[in-house]
């Protein structure tokens, strides 16, 4: 089954319209096979694709590393996901404690995309201090519109889950093969940055997530193809969270969204919208 669905993929590195490319499946039982093609660097030297290889996880940092940190501190009685974000972040909109819409944001409504907040920002762009940018994300009156899928939201929640441990989401034990950057391993190539100027290559792609200190809540996860499986089996094996917590990724809104997650559905794509 896994060789009929990564022959399209297969294909595409073939055709050069991907450099490479890692597929892996985990059955409920917990049985496994990956397979991998291509490069996982193109310069300065073509480097291929191994098992060893960290990939930059990008927004799969949500729901591996934040939504997991969220619901295990749930779980553990430290949050109240009806709760405001402000039992957290106190200083949450501090200027204006009786009317900003951000202090009666919940734990839920961030995880479930459902807030007022934008899909995104670019923080990036307004220095290049961490503790200020922080402090920014914290202070801003955010324009209101339509529930999407926020990077501000799981910002937020980074924030939040860092307040409550007193330790950075990098200091969170993931499991083998998954961690904040820099990776302890090869890495694989994400991209030209021509806000940087240089390729990246173990060190985190988005903007954001680099410019407020590489390990915010939306980004900044690396992973080995079998550290992602890893997470997915104890997923699948009731390892990873409670019974309780676990209904909470599986119950979802008219929306199909659940805490943290989005669940398939008849002619899903993967998007809000379809592009």
């Amino acid at each position: 089954m896994i060789d009929a669905a990564f022959t399209p993929v297969a294909a595409a590195v073939e055709a050069g319209r991907i450099p490479g490319a890692a597929l892996g499946v985990v059955s409920i039982d917990g049985e496994s096979a990956v397979r991998l093609a291509g490069m996982a660097a193109l310069v300065p030297e073509r480097e291929v694709l191994t098992r060893d290889h960290w990939f930059d996880l990008a927004s799969l940092s949500k729901v591996i590393a934040t939504t997991t940190m969220i619901l295990k501190l749930a779980e553990q009685g430290r949050l109240d996901l009806d709760r405001p974000l402000t039992d957290a972040i106190p200083d949450l909109r501090q200027y204006d404690v009786a009317g900003a819409a951000e202090r009666r944001l919940t734990f839920r409504d961030c995880l479930m995309h459902r807030s007022f907040l934008p899909a995104v920002e670019p923080i990036y762009t307004y220095g290049d201090d961490a503790a200020r940018l922080r402090a920014f994300v914290l202070q801003r009156e955010w324009r209101h519109g339509q529930p999407v899928y926020s990077d501000i939201n799981f910002i937020l929640l980074g924030i939040a889950i860092e307040r409550l441990t007193g330790a950075p989401l990098s200091d969170w034990p993931l499991g083998e093969g998954l961690g904040f950057g820099p990776p302890p391993g090869p890495a694989v190539a994400t991209e030209d940055c021509s806000w940087r100027g240089r390729v990246m290559k173990g060190e985190v792609h988005d903007e954001n997530a680099f410019a407020l200190g590489g390990a915010p809540g939306h980004a900044g996860l690396f992973g080995t193809v079998d550290g992602v499986l890893g997470f997915a089996r104890a997923m699948l094996d009731g390892s990873m969270l409670s019974p309780a917590m676990l209904a909470e990724v599986r119950t979802a809104d008219e929306r199909h969204r659940t805490c943290g997650w989005e669940r398939a559905f008849a002619g899903w794509h993967g998007w809000d919208e379809r592009t």
